[in-house]
């Protein structure tokens, strides 16, 4: 009987450790998720803002309509991802378009002065300080999640239960080239 009970309680010990294994790798990926979440309510009300912005902007930059064609696009864009991978694609997007639209706006002094775009502006730069506040929430969920899928022993729950590895939320090939740049610095 001995043998027996040992078998017993050691099959009992990789089953408890097998179900822990499994439970920290959904919380793990329910955390990521989550914190994807706080992005897309960050990004929802950037979004609503912007064509505000815009309808401030264009009455001021009739010959800059590239410029809020593209912004206009990329949040069509972004509104139409589905994936966490294409809403990262389309952040990426978005902000480039953004930065677009502030280099134009320096050409318009009596812009940067009206009071409604003002307001815009702070609003929208409020919720990019928000942005890269949840950004690097999700980016610390992404990694601990990472490795839970990638070390042992969890990684063989995690290759059992096609867990797989997520993206980061990164600055994208087009911004990583800008900051490999030195800084046009004038007076």
């Amino acid at each position: 009987m001995t043998p027996t009970i040992i078998i017993i309680g050691v099959i009992a010990i990789v089953l408890v450790l097998l179900v822990s294994l499994y439970n920290r790798l959904v919380k793990l990926r329910n955390n990521r998720e989550s914190a994807f979440a706080d992005i897309d309510v960050q990004l929802k009300q950037r979004y609503d803002l912007i064509p505000q912005l815009l309808e401030t902007v264009k009455g001021y930059m009739k010959h800059e309509e590239k410029v809020l064609t593209a912004v206009t696009a990329a949040r069509a864009g972004a509104l139409n991802a589905s994936t966490i991978d294409e809403k990262i694609a389309a952040e990426h997007q978005m902000s480039s378009a953004l930065s677009g639209l502030n280099i134009a706006v320096e050409a318009y002094p009596d812009l940067k002065a009206s009071t409604n775009f003002l307001q815009f502006q702070e609003e929208i730069s409020d919720i990019e300080n928000k942005l890269s506040s949840v950004r690097r929430f999700f980016n610390s969920s992404t990694k601990e999640y990472n490795n839970a899928v990638e070390t042992f022993p969890s990684n063989l729950i995690a290759g059992m239960f096609s867990f797989q590895k997520g993206s980061m939320f990164d600055l994208g090939g087009s911004q990583r080239a800008k900051l490999d740049e030195a800084p046009t610095i004038g007076f």
